[in-house]
């Protein structure tokens, strides 16, 4: 059952036919339509709309939370709530008179936030970007609809009522949001920040929308519990299935994902066989080239076997040859050694040198810049006095034409004198009359010609000392000319000197790396020295050892071939290093391996002996 609301003040405010709860909290005590006579009308409205605040909020919150999803525009308590608020801000509202009409709009305070709560900006430029909106009372309806999604509509109505003296702008003295049914308006209001909300504002036509509220939906009876628990019962099944649906999607995406994986297990699996395919091919391949290698090691190791054959038989004959040359080695050593101690002299005198080059090539780059500082200065001075020339040549210029005008003034006034005298020739008459004044005309001429001497003479005079200055400042030029030869010589000489230093710096650099180079040598054969010692102390064990092992195997002499006893002992010869009885062996002689004399048997005896005559000459 709906009611329309009805019923109009001076201000046309709107009187609400509210449904008022008895005191046991029932379906409502009455009805009724205005207020007694001895009761304000105004608070009997304000009453009224409290009362229809407090229980759409309250309907809404319950409905909310029984329902358990977030609130859409088409949901009923909600709509029925944002028409209540809209009534309760409407409330005694001041009449604005424009040029036109009468304009009662509840967008003016609530643009008033955006000054008060610096957070409210956004909601009020949001709703002035809405395209759809064309009215101030849709402005405002949008304005209530995002404030209630930002849980912010209790916060920013509280600063709001506290700002009295501004509200008056807006509100007449008695009007709901300036007395305390707004601040308790208010404070109901912050229990709908429990509540969820998705509102659609861009689409929805809210400049139309007739503000009704429907006072059936807080009429209780039997039927309507039924009916609410019945909608339980049916927001129970949505919500089931709700719930499988959801749990359907979550399995379909399970799977898909599943399927996906298994996609790409397969194609794992398959690039695996094939690796195993190839690697199993890459082991025939390496087992194959390890018999080939093994064959090979066999060739090779017998190979190396008559190698090591064919070196001991060389070895041998290197080590006879190596006691003849080691004496020379040791003599070539000695040499060596005397060389290098030459050289780390020479090297020492060539680095003092060429430090003292280096110091001397600072001192000349040092010279060679002062020197450079000095001729430019002097090509300043140069430059300056060429300057001061082409002035005095320009002087000199302009006396002469001076003094030429002189001398043409000189030759007009002739001329004239020339043309007088013809003429007091022809007026002889007329002569004698002016004969004073010609008289004074030639005091006058003299005096002239006596000034235009002087001036001559003075010219001349001037003339001749810038001649003479002419004469200084050619010889200065001449001297100045003379002396940047000197220096350029000078330089040129250093230059030259500087070249040869640098010639024998690196004279001296391509010394010191054949000095190096030198070292390096004398450390390689130092090296072989040593590895040839080495070699040579490996051999002698190795001769010591076959000495031992032949004097245990020997039994008889390999001479006279008696048998060795007690009284008949082995003798080693240091030069075959056969075993011999000390008859045969006892001669002594120095070897090229031992400068001592040492013990050697007849046969080597008799052929030293016969070596050492053939060498003699």
């Amino acid at each position: 059952m709906t009611f329309q609301v009805w019923g109009w003040r001076r201000e046309d405010a709107p009187q609400v036919l509210a449904w008022v709860p008895d005191a046991a909290g029932g379906r409502g005590a009455a009805m009724r339509r205005g207020t007694p006579a001895t009761k304000d009308p105004t608070a009997v409205e304000r009453a009224n709309l409290l009362n229809m605040a407090k229980l759409s909020i309250k309907g809404l919150i319950e409905s909310a939370l029984s329902f358990g999803r977030t609130l859409d525009s088409d949901y009923p308590p909600l709509q029925q709530f944002f028409v209540v608020m809209e009534h309760c801000l409407k409330h005694g509202l001041k009449v604005r008179k424009s040029f036109l009409s009468y304009n009662k709009t509840i967008w003016g305070p609530l643009e008033l936030v955006e000054k008060l709560y610096p957070e409210a900006e956004e909601i009020g430029a949001s709703v002035r970007d809405l395209p759809g909106l064309k009215t101030p009372l849709g402005r405002a309806r949008a304005w209530l609809r995002l404030a209630l999604m930002q849980k912010k509509m209790a916060d920013y109505l509280r600063c709001l009522i506290i700002q009295r003296d501004l509200l008056s702008e807006f509100y007449e003295y008695h009007a709901l949001m300036m007395e305390e049914e707004g601040a308790v308006i208010v404070g109901l209001l912050v229990g709908l920040n429990v509540i969820d909300a998705n509102l659609c504002v861009k689409g929805e036509d809210l400049d139309s929308q007739v503000g009704v509220i429907d006072f059936s939906m807080y009429l209780k009876n039997e039927e309507d519990i039924g009916n609410k628990e019945r909608n339980v019962q049916i927001a129970a099944i949505l919500d089931q299935k709700n719930y499988v649906e959801e749990l359907n999607r979550q399995l379909n995406s399970t799977v898909s994902s599943l399927h996906s994986r298994v996609d790409s297990l397969e194609k794992s699996n398959t690039k695996l066989i094939e690796e195993l395919a190839i690697a199993k091919n890459n082991i025939i391949k390496l087992q194959e080239e390890n018999h080939q290698l093994r064959s090979e090691n066999k060739l090779i190791l017998m190979k190396t076997q008559q190698h090591l054959e064919v070196t001991k038989v060389d070895v041998e004959t290197e080590l006879q040859t190596y006691k003849h040359s080691r004496q020379g080695l040791d003599e070539m050593y000695n040499e060596a050694r005397r060389q290098l101690r030459d050289e780390s002299q020479l090297r020492q005198e060539v680095e003092n040198e060429l430090a003292v080059q280096v110091s001397m090539k600072h001192e000349i780059e040092l010279a060679m810049k002062l020197l450079e500082k000095d001729i430019h200065e002097k090509q300043d001075t140069l430059i300056g006095l060429r300057q001061q020339l082409e002035e005095v040549k320009a002087i000199n210029i302009e006396m002469y034409q001076k003094l030429q005008g002189s001398e043409d003034g000189l030759k007009e006034k002739s001329e004239i004198i020339a043309q007088l005298e013809e003429k007091t020739n022809k007026i002889t008459a007329a002569m004698r009359q002016l004969e004073q004044r010609l008289q004074q005309a030639e005091k006058a001429q003299m005096e002239a010609e006596d000034e235009d001497k002087k001036y001559l003479q003075e010219c001349q005079s001037k003339s001749d000392n810038l001649q003479k200055q002419i004469s200084q400042k050619e010889k200065q030029l001449v001297q100045l000319e003379t002396d940047l030869k000197i220096e350029k010589e000078w330089r040129q000489t250093l230059q030259e000197d500087l070249q040869k230093e640098k010639d024998a710096l690196s004279h001296l650099r391509n010394e010191t790396q054949q000095i190096i180079s030198l070292k390096k040598e004398f450390l390689n054969i130092q090296d072989e020295n040593q590895q040839l010692k080495k070699i040579y102390h490996e051999q002698e064990q190795a001769l010591q050892e076959l000495g031992n092992k032949l004097n245990k195997e020997a039994t008889h002499c390999k001479l006279c071939e008696k048998e060795f006893s007690l009284s008949k002992r082995k003798h080693h010869c240091r030069n075959c290093g056969e075993i011999f009885c000390n008859a045969c062996s006892d001669n002594e002689l120095p070897l090229p391996s031992s400068p001592k004399p040492v013990r050697v048997c007849d046969s080597c005896h008799a052929l030293l002996i016969q070596r050492c005559s053939s060498n003699l000459p």
